[in-house]
């Protein structure tokens, strides 16, 4: 699991550094102490658990629920229905990083 968590850091890293320089888009916090990319303040993308979480329409998170490697995102008792848990080599993170920037910009 350290190794995963530590891949997941780094993979973070490459995606912050290819979409923190974007416009409107900063670098931050995620929920708590978690890393986080936020557009116009908004978090889109961040890192919890070792895992990429990210902010995409219900219906796409319903289709990435169904492959695996993805969970559903859950904080406390809540399942956030517009948010995916995507575990390191599961998908394309940068992909669905942009993809997540698009749909919270209003894209």
């Amino acid at each position: 699991m350290a190794g995963d968590e530590h891949n997941a850091e780094e993979a973070f890293a490459a995606i912050t550094a290819a979409l923190a320089g974007a416009p409107d888009v900063d670098e931050g916090t995620g929920l708590r102490l978690s890393g986080g990319l936020r557009v116009d303040g908004r978090i889109f993308a961040m890192l919890t658990l070792g895992a990429l979480v990210v902010k995409l329409p219900a219906i796409r998170v319903a289709e990435l629920l169904e492959t695996d490697g993805v969970r559903s995102f859950v904080v406390g008792r809540r399942t956030m229905r517009e948010w995916v848990c995507v575990r390191p080599g599961a998908h394309d993170w940068e992909r669905l990083a942009r993809e997540a920037l698009a749909y919270v910009r209003g894209g």
